[in-house]
């Protein structure tokens, strides 16, 4: 009686172990980093965000050379300028000098959020991806290779290369589809 026992009792923890056995039981890690940065979407995502940013650094550079110039104007007329000429050009200076530090924090904010909202809509897009890679391999699970805690990662269960081609060749995701920020 007692064997009977300890065979159903082993063929009841085993059952489980059999009816997932036809789950999959493959895994794979993907670099969200390297799709993004690879792949044709995340490029011309790449190519906005940098035009944006290099349009911000071109008029804040415009503006400190107005700065410098005044400046200067300020520091070789000096002894030649009366004291309310020079006192109004110290307030241009000071009122440009401020007007650089509010353009610098705007333009940062503006530029972080639209890094940040390009990188979310990325994600959007890459996730139906990677969910239909893994469902046509027959994988259990896709960790994202850097972000997850993984230390160690073989590079036989990398699918990174296999979502970056088929996220560049995604309609929604191609660059004619993407919004500009």
């Amino acid at each position: 009686m007692k064997k009977v026992l300890i065979s159903l009792a082993v063929a009841a923890l085993a059952a489980p172990m059999f009816a997932q056995s036809a789950a999959p039981a493959r895994v794979a890690v993907v670099d969200v980093n390297k799709v993004l940065m690879s792949s044709a979407p995340g490029k011309a995502a790449y190519e906005r965000l940098k035009k944006m940013q290099d349009e911000r650094i071109a008029k804040a550079q415009a503006m400190n050379d107005e700065i410098a110039k005044l400046d200067n104007d300020i520091n070789t007329k000096k002894m030649s300028l009366s004291e309310d000429k020079l006192a109004d050009m110290a307030k241009q200076l000071s009122d440009k000098k401020i007007a650089a530090q509010r353009f610098a924090q705007d333009a940062d904010r503006e530029v972080g959020e639209a890094r940040d909202k390009t990188l979310l809509d990325l994600e959007n897009k890459i996730k139906p991806v990677i969910d239909a890679v893994g469902k046509e391999m027959g994988l259990a699970a896709i960790f994202n290779k850097f972000e997850s805690g993984l230390v160690y990662a073989s590079d036989a269960i990398d699918i990174t290369d296999t979502v970056i081609k088929k996220f560049s060749e995604t309609p929604s995701a191609s660059p004619a589809a993407a919004k500009k920020p």
